[in-house]
Protein backbone atom coordinates (compact mmCIF):
# COMPACT_ATOMS: atom_id res chain seq x y z
CA UNK A 1 0.00 0.00 0.00
CA UNK A 2 2.83 2.36 0.79
CA UNK A 3 4.41 1.89 -2.63
CA UNK A 4 1.04 2.53 -4.31
CA UNK A 5 0.69 5.84 -2.46
CA UNK A 6 4.28 6.72 -3.37
CA UNK A 7 3.54 6.04 -7.06
CA UNK A 8 0.43 8.26 -6.85
CA UNK A 9 2.53 11.11 -5.51
CA UNK A 10 4.77 10.99 -8.59
CA UNK A 11 1.82 11.79 -10.91
CA UNK A 12 2.31 8.85 -13.24
CA UNK A 13 -0.47 7.56 -15.44
CA UNK A 14 -0.76 3.93 -14.29
CA UNK A 15 -1.76 4.34 -10.63
CA UNK A 16 -4.08 7.28 -11.32
CA UNK A 17 -5.83 5.36 -14.10
CA UNK A 18 -6.45 2.58 -11.60
CA UNK A 19 -8.05 5.01 -9.16
CA UNK A 20 -10.20 6.55 -11.90
CA UNK A 21 -11.32 3.13 -13.14
CA UNK A 22 -12.27 2.06 -9.63
CA UNK A 23 -14.32 5.25 -9.23
CA UNK A 24 -16.15 4.60 -12.49
CA UNK A 25 -16.89 1.00 -11.48
CA UNK A 26 -18.02 2.09 -8.02
CA UNK A 27 -20.38 4.65 -9.56
CA UNK A 28 -21.93 2.02 -11.83
CA UNK A 29 -22.41 -0.38 -8.92
CA UNK A 30 -23.98 2.45 -6.90
CA UNK A 31 -26.32 3.14 -9.82
CA UNK A 32 -27.52 -0.46 -10.06
CA UNK A 33 -28.15 -1.18 -6.37
CA UNK A 34 -31.85 -1.12 -5.39
CA UNK A 35 -31.55 -0.57 -1.61
CA UNK A 36 -30.48 2.97 -0.68
CA UNK A 37 -31.70 6.10 -2.40
CA UNK A 38 -28.79 8.17 -1.07
CA UNK A 39 -26.25 5.86 -2.72
CA UNK A 40 -28.22 5.98 -5.96
CA UNK A 41 -28.33 9.78 -5.75
CA UNK A 42 -24.53 10.05 -5.52
CA UNK A 43 -23.86 7.47 -8.24
CA UNK A 44 -23.89 9.95 -11.13
CA UNK A 45 -21.47 12.30 -9.37
CA UNK A 46 -19.06 9.45 -8.60
CA UNK A 47 -19.20 8.12 -12.17
CA UNK A 48 -18.72 11.61 -13.60
CA UNK A 49 -15.77 12.28 -11.29
CA UNK A 50 -14.11 9.04 -12.35
CA UNK A 51 -14.68 9.79 -16.03
CA UNK A 52 -13.30 13.33 -15.86
CA UNK A 53 -10.40 12.09 -13.77
CA UNK A 54 -9.63 9.41 -16.37
CA UNK A 55 -9.64 12.01 -19.16
CA UNK A 56 -7.25 14.26 -17.23
CA UNK A 57 -4.99 11.40 -16.15
CA UNK A 58 -4.65 10.16 -19.72
CA UNK A 59 -2.47 13.21 -20.34
CA UNK A 60 -0.01 12.33 -17.52
CA UNK A 61 3.37 10.91 -18.53
CA UNK A 62 3.93 7.14 -18.46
Amino acid sequence: MRSFVHRLARLRRGPWETVATVLIALGVVMLMQPFALAIYTWSFAVTLTGTVMFIIVSHFPE
